[in-house]
């Protein structure tokens, strides 16, 4: 279990917990494509002495932007508790809101991701999106990895039965 656990409602890190492995999701409860994400971080954590975090939004963007109530399946709390599970040192719990909902996917990874987190590794899906709009994807995190000193871990999806657990 992990001891010195923190909680951040927004990106401004301490210093020891920049350079992490990240992980960027809802992670509203945790199916097992979840899980093999992060069981991979954690053989990462293994392997190159690095602390894993989470960057999370609140609400959900999707109950944000169709003004649903009640889309969660786990409270925050239990959120939390999956997440120590899997060895996460540290959890970015972001308001979702209309002002964060208006930053371009250019502007999270350069005023965010690249100078307030600074991470090594980012952990994420195929069908990740970010920015407004959502005109952030995979795709363009992996063309800048270089310019922004980070690495994109993308595993191939978990199937089963020929569909895409999510």
């Amino acid at each position: 279990m992990v001891n010195n656990f923190k909680i951040y409602k927004n990106f401004n890190l301490s210093k020891k917990d920049k350079g992490a492995i990240i992980l960027i999701g809802n992670f509203d409860g945790l199916h097992r494509g979840h899980q093999k994400l992060f069981n991979k971080a954690k053989s990462f954590k293994k392997k190159y002495k690095l602390k894993i975090g989470v960057i999370t939004f609140d609400p959900i963007p999707k109950m944000f932007f169709k003004r649903l109530h009640n889309y969660r399946l786990s409270s925050f709390n239990q959120k939390i508790q999956l997440l120590k599970k899997y060895y996460v040192d540290f959890i970015v719990n972001q308001k979702f809101d209309i002002k964060f909902s208006k930053i371009t996917c250019l502007d999270f990874i350069k005023k965010i991701l690249f100078n307030k987190i600074k991470p090594k590794y980012i952990f994420v899906s195929d069908n990740f999106r970010f920015g407004f709009k959502r005109a952030g994807d995979i795709k363009l995190l992996k063309s800048l990895e270089k310019d922004y000193d980070y690495k994109i871990i993308n595993p191939s999806p978990l199937m089963s039965k020929k569909f895409v657990i999510s």
